[in-house]
């Protein structure tokens, strides 16, 4: 699962917002896609752009994700380590692209459902409810931090 950070946060709302306002959606479009539209936001690359170097790559997100290469400095290879730097794993590009990670399934309002991949509004609500998971794992760590300081701190009192 996703190393759970704000710029990720951020960049999946961003990418949900761009798409709700409206921004070219295709998903047999490597820079239009879900993962595409992502990559949009994580990197300075226009969709074309992105389409070109995925198209000099072999197949779709999920295969370019899986044999991703940080040393030959392939632009395709670029975006994929920006994704990465953002805190996805190259399963979670394969589940961005599919909208199928269960985890995220569960945070959709309403609660589990399956979505279609080649749907705006499902590529929305995905990117929405992964938000939220990464925020609620967030969340759930800093409580967790918070409980251990003040658990520390009383162990110190209570010995002195």
């Amino acid at each position: 699962m996703a190393y759970a950070n704000h710029t990720l946060i951020h960049a999946l709302r961003e990418t949900a917002q761009r798409l709700r306002d409206g921004a070219p959606y295709a998903w047999g479009h490597h820079g239009q896609c879900n993962c595409g539209n992502l990559a949009q936001v994580a990197t300075s690359f226009s969709a074309e752009e992105i389409q070109a170097f995925a198209l000099a790559s072999a197949g779709e997100w999920t295969e370019i994700a899986e044999n991703h290469c940080q040393i030959t400095g392939a632009p395709v290879d670029l975006i994929v380590q920006k994704l990465m730097e953002l805190g996805l794993t190259p399963t979670d590009i394969h589940h961005l692209e599919y909208l199928d990670d269960r985890a995220v399934l569960r945070h959709l309002p309403g609660g589990f459902r399956w979505l279609r991949r080649n749907s705006r509004k499902d590529a929305v609500d995905y990117l929405e409810a992964f938000a939220d998971l990464l925020e609620n794992k967030m969340l759930d760590a800093m409580v967790e931090r918070n409980l251990a300081d003040l658990t520390e701190k009383e162990c110190v009192v209570e010995t002195a």
